[in-house]
């Protein structure tokens, strides 16, 4: 789930087109879990093929990166490493509500209920082991570059793109900013109409861009100060937060006394499940490596049907459109990558 910065911070909204040239690091895991909760057939039960695997990922993964690739943005992939110690409470609370979901889920499918079925089948969702290397695979034979984080995708991510490596760090959350990511994308996944949960009313999702630095600005806070507040609020490393302080207390607290240290005093019964010295570290400096390469590659036809087409039944004519836009977006992207070189 992630800090919660939404209530205190302005996100821009954007087109697709304007990101037209720039290279964008995807939160993997984030972003399979988003395929694998939206992309659902009628009777609310996610995409499968005939042996009974789930294939919403990877369907999310060949139509939305070809749009996207259409549109002149290189996309890149991280994904999780081994997560910290401190994220296992977080972790456990998952597991439960997926759990709890899962019954509701298959007794919904049981009685033929379709809107329930879907409700509590997003909350049951997990991505295995098996999901991920499938994304991974179905990647590399669509020429996008994937990375192996030590730790944190959004750390990793974060990391890139202070290096200039990626231009932006893609994810719904808000963490990749306390880790320190100049530029932060949400809603470039799940773009268009998304019906809200339990209504049936829908909105239009566009994607939006947070930048680090106006944030700040805006704020009146340093990074510093940043991930202090996002510490009062509730992290993935302390989930709880402090009791009873949401987005708009902790920026006044953290705004009058500077730091969370000073405002400790001024907060009825503060308490953390880990030494805050010990979280506020994996923020300033999280487990990441320089150990990646990102290169572009043309898609591999043959293997990207034989994977999609072959091994989990997909339509090949509507693998074969949107291998076409991936294949104008490798020319695209190849072409301007040489111009900006040769004129630099």
């Amino acid at each position: 789930m992630g800090v919660q910065l939404g209530d205190i911070v302005e996100a821009k909204k954007i087109a697709i087109e304007d990101l037209a040239g720039r290279t964008v690091a995807f939160d993997g895991n984030n972003i399979l879990y988003q395929f694998l909760s939206i992309i659902r057939g009628r009777d609310g039960q996610p995409l499968r093929d005939r042996e009974g695997r789930v294939t919403s990922h990877l369907s999310g993964l060949i139509y939305r990166n070809s749009n996207l690739a259409e549109a002149g943005i290189k996309i890149a992939y991280v994904f999780d490493g081994k997560p910290h110690s401190f994220k296992r409470q977080v972790l456990q609370q998952r597991r439960q509500v997926r759990e709890k979901a899962k019954k509701k889920y298959e007794k919904a499918v049981k009685e033929g209920d379709p809107i329930t079925a879907r409700r509590y089948g997003q909350q049951a969702i997990v991505a295995t082991t098996d999901i991920i290397q499938d994304a991974k695979t179905l990647l590399t034979h669509m020429g996008i570059p994937w990375v192996q984080a030590p730790g944190e995708g959004e750390a990793q991510t974060a990391y890139m793109a202070q290096k200039g490596d990626v231009w932006g760090a893609a994810s719904q959350d808000f963490d990749s900013l306390l880790f320190g990511a100049p530029r932060h994308i949400r809603n470039l996944s799940v773009t268009g109409r998304r019906k809200l949960p339990r209504k049936n009313v829908y909105i239009k999702i566009e994607p939006e861009i947070l930048e680090l630095n106006k944030i700040m600005s805006d704020l009146e806070l340093t990074r510093s100060q940043l991930i202090d507040m996002g510490i009062l609020i509730g992290t993935d490393y302390n989930p709880k937060g402090i009791k009873g302080i949401g987005p708009k207390t902790a920026l006044k607290l953290i705004k009058t006394h500077g730091t969370i240290e000073a405002a400790l005093p001024h907060i009825k019964n503060p308490e953390f499940p880990h030494p805050l010295d010990e979280i506020k570290e994996l923020f300033h400096n999280p487990r990441t490596t320089d150990d990646y390469q990102l290169e572009w590659k043309k898609p591999d036809t043959a293997s990207v049907i034989g994977f999609l087409c072959g091994e989990h039944n997909f339509n090949q004519t509507r693998v074969m459109n949107a291998l076409e836009k991936l294949n104008k977006g490798f020319t695209k992207t190849g072409q301007r990558t040489t111009l900006d070189r040769f004129f630099g």
